[in-house]
């Protein structure tokens, strides 16, 4: 049996499922617009943060080589970030609502794979990056500092950090795997609901 069926013909053909699958492609187009929506403000965020880096490493000048390298490691980050995150740009592009079943649920596998990724491999990479930077950027202000000045400096730093860290990037990535989750579930169940009829 061909399981490569369109979901608008099935749509059209069965009107007691009719509700629950226009809720499901209505879920599906949202959640494609969300997602491409926090891809352009990342990389509009992203972007103006390195020029702005940029712009204050121009107009003060720093002396001490840690700082230098503070800045270069705040950009690195930012770049391999961007360049990891739109990658998924073209995965969420191709998601329309004249697919197949196959078609959505290959895409959301996908995304799923990739959201993986992002999440552990270029999130952890970002962090650390961000953090180093941020440490040694930060260096040849704290030393010109009181002692207990710069270690409230970079104590406020270190939990703003892990504040992120432990608290919303967990939380984060358990909303958007729960999002992704329910819609693939939603669309196995609808697969096999096929195979088996």
């Amino acid at each position: 049996m061909d399981t490569n069926i369109n979901f608008k013909n099935i749509w059209k053909q069965q009107t007691s499922n009719k509700p629950n699958l226009e809720e499901l492609l209505g879920k599906l187009k949202k959640f494609r617009s969300q997602n491409l929506r926090k891809l352009i403000l990342a990389n509009i965020a992203l972007i103006i943060t390195s020029l702005l880096i940029i712009y204050i490493w121009y107009r003060f000048l720093p002396q001490m080589i840690t700082t230098k390298i503070g800045i270069v490691l705040v950009i690195l980050a930012m770049v391999i970030f961007l360049f990891a995150y739109n990658k998924m740009f073209m995965v969420f592009y191709k998601i329309d609502q004249t697919q197949s079943n196959n078609e959505y649920l290959h895409n959301l596998y996908v995304v799923k794979s990739k959201q993986k990724f992002m999440q552990t491999t270029i999130l952890n990479l970002y962090f650390i990056m961000l953090s180093l930077g941020i440490c040694f950027y930060m260096y040849e202000y704290t030393s010109r500092m009181t002692l207990g000045s710069a270690i409230l400096t970079y104590a406020v730093t270190f939990a703003w950090i892990a504040f992120n860290w432990f608290y919303l990037r967990p939380k984060t990535i358990k909303k958007q795997q729960g999002k992704l989750d329910e819609l693939i579930n939603k669309f196995e169940e609808i697969n096999n609901q096929l195979k088996e009829s």
